[in-house]
């Protein structure tokens, strides 16, 4: 409002100066001045007003006491709008919520109502039925497709399952390594199976791919080594935990044979 005050002022001012009071006496130019001013002086007041009062609108009552204080006792309903009461109203909800949240920060403080509220929940889980396990002691279900540490299973004969097809070598980390030869009978059994348990991503592609549920991922999760050495697995391995765990594959496959 200031720079738009200026600005009049100074066109207003220019052509005056220039054009009406050059050449005259001191006393008629004055004249000249004086009355070529009157009504932008007027104009000048009621822009100055109009800034005054729109500063003063944030606080309620401000404007009518700036009025008082020149002298002018005029009601501050006539210069009001449905807009700037509005304001005043949001304003005073402000004001309101600032208040009632200092005091009801003032009341946490005095009477420690939020430590309270913690430890009543606390004391809620205290006696509330326990959700946690003692593992390693006990231990929780698991889904039936987990997969754990590799295993070569054999059929109830004996007999190893793997026909050395070499489908699970579609492994994409490349941690199976396979060797085999050709028995009398015509079969292919290997004489080498060996997995880089440090590059397993335990995917699953090998045991998709087994045509005959040879190698499969069993539920053994607990196999921890020292070395590195003990987790490279050669078929004796990966036969041993077959025999181990073949109770608990066998009934895995079974209950997810229709969704293979």
């Amino acid at each position: 409002s200031s720079l738009n005050t200026l600005f009049i002022w100074r066109q207003l001012a220019v052509p005056l100066s220039s054009n009406s009071i050059r050449g005259r006496p001191a006393g008629e130019a004055e004249a000249i001045r004086l009355g070529y001013f009157s009504p932008m002086a007027a104009f000048l007041a009621r822009k100055s007003l109009q800034a005054l009062r729109a500063r003063q609108l944030a606080v309620p009552g401000q404007a009518l006491l700036g009025l008082h204080n020149y002298g002018m006792r005029f009601s501050a309903h006539p210069y009001s709008t449905i807009k700037e009461d509005e304001e005043r109203e949001q304003l005073a909800k402000e004001i309101s919520k600032d208040w009632s949240s200092v005091f009801e920060r003032s009341i946490n403080t005095l009477f420690l109502t939020e430590m309270v509220r913690g430890l009543m929940l606390t004391l809620k889980y205290f006696f509330d039925k326990k959700v946690t396990i003692n593992y390693p002691f006990e231990k929780g279900p698991l889904s039936p497709r987990f997969r754990g540490e590799h295993a070569l299973r054999r059929y109830p004969t004996g007999e190893e399952r793997c026909i050395a097809c070499k489908l699970c070598e579609i492994c994409p980390a490349q941690a199976i390594t396979i060797e085999a030869e050709e028995r009398e009978d015509g079969s292919r059994r290997t004489t080498r199976y060996d997995i880089d348990m440090t590059k397993c991503i335990y995917c699953g592609f090998c045991q998709e791919a087994c045509p005959v549920d040879a190698i499969v991922e069993g539920p053994n999760f607990e196999f921890a080594t020292e070395t590195h050495e003990e987790l490279l697995y050669d078929k004796e391995k990966l036969l041993e935990n077959g025999d181990r765990w073949e109770t608990e594959i066998a009934e895995n496959l079974r209950s997810e044979s229709l969704y293979r």
